[in-house]
């Protein structure tokens, strides 16, 4: 499964995509566990992100599907 990064997760990251793999049924909470392990540069910030699964923001008890398209987003601030 592919993982989009956006902005600075993806400055961290040192790329915009990562591949992971995931045995059948993993959660969106196995994906943040395996994304820290296979980029730790994330740790501090990824528990904070909002992953969206096929479009749709995800809570971390979701199983994600077989094929999902999945992104990672920072938080964001303004004003």
């Amino acid at each position: 499964m592919n993982v989009r990064l956006f902005a600075r997760l993806r400055d961290l990251a040192g790329r915009d995509v990562i591949e992971v793999e995931l045995p059948a049924g993993a959660t969106v909470a196995d994906l943040r566990l395996t994304l820290v392990e296979k980029c730790p540069a994330l740790k501090g910030l990824l528990d904070r992100c909002a992953v969206a699964v096929n479009e749709e923001f995800a809570e971390n008890d979701l199983s994600l599907p077989v094929g999902a398209e999945v992104a990672v987003l920072p938080p964001v601030s303004g004003g």
